[in-house]
This record gives structure tokens, C-alpha cells and sequence, in this order.
């Protein structure tokens, strides 16, 4: 259960989802922000072949990507408005093949700081009634403050 997280800016959602917007690789991905809480986001992505290992797994960077956006994320749903984040840190357990038809990212915020949030994340492979937890990761993110979420200049 994730505790219950006071939002610093008030339109937290429409600042997470037309962020998301901006990630071009996510548009390349096909994947989608579903959930937006305070301290708490969820994407998921279908699966793909163009996006596979050899074995026909969904690519361990892929995983590793939607992870990592859902965490951070869950943290920029806790930062002040006016600001942007960026990940400084995270590491990644894989826990079983991700065999699905369709993956599941939740980020989560362990704690919040003013400069520094850490989070963790996990990436379920759903196919049929069957869902495994194939990734699990703890992330550190920063916000920067006063600093527009997009390309500098």
C-alpha cells in the first residue's frame, strides 16, 4: 500500500501527463500513462516483437525504461510546480522473463525530500489471468527547481 502523499502543486496530473507527452520514446514505444496518484504512476505497454531478445522476451532495457518513468514520475507527482526531475540513480532486479501480452510499470514513492525523492518500481508481464513481477527497481530522482520540464534554451 502506498501512504497517502500531499502534492506540492495542485495540477500534479496535467504536469506528469503532458510531461509524459514530451518523451518521444514512450510515443516510440506504444506505451501509455494509466495511473497518476500523488507518489504513484502506472504505464503500460503491449507487447511487441520489434521490441524482443532473442528469446522473444520483451527486451530487458524496455522493461527497464517503463520502470524507470513510472517511478520517476511518481516522484514528480510529489514536486513543486514550476519545476522538472530528472534520475540521477536506480538499480534493477530482474526476476523472471518478461513473457506477456501486456506490461505493467507502478512506480511508487518510498520517501520524498525537498531536493531528493527515492522511489521503486516494478514491471508485471501479464498474459491471460497470469501476472509475474519480471523487474524490480529503487530509483533516485532530482527535482529541479525553477527549471522548465523541457529541452534547455
Amino acid at each position: 500500500m502506498t501512504p497517502a502523499f500531499e502534492p506540492r502543486d495542485p495540477d500534479f496530473e496535467a504536469k506528469v501527463r503532458a510531461s509524459f507527452a514530451k518523451q518521444t520514446v514512450m510515443e516510440l514505444l506504444g506505451a501509455r500513462l494509466t495511473r497518476v496518484e500523488p507518489g504513484l504512476c502506472e504505464i503500460e505497454l503491449a507487447y511487441r516483437h520489434d521490441l524482443t531478445q532473442q528469446h522473444d522476451y520483451l527486451h530487458a532495457g524496455i522493461t527497464t525504461t517503463i520502470g524507470d518513468s513510472a517511478g520517476g514520475y511518481a516522484a514528480f507527482t510529489l514536486m513543486p510546480p514550476g519545476s522538472s526531475i530528472v534520475s540521477v540513480e536506480f538499480k534493477v532486479n530482474l526476476l523472471a522473463p518478461a513473457d506477456g501480452e501486456l506490461f505493467i510499470a507502478q512506480g511508487r514513492v518510498l520517501k520524498p525530500g525537498r531536493r531528493l525523492v527515492i522511489s521503486e518500481f516494478d514491471v508485471h508481464a501479464r498474459r491471460g489471468t497470469r501476472n509475474i513481477c519480471c523487474l524490480h527497481g529503487v530509483q533516485t530522482t532530482m527535482c529541479l527547481a525553477d527549471t522548465p520540464d523541457g529541452p534547455p534554451g
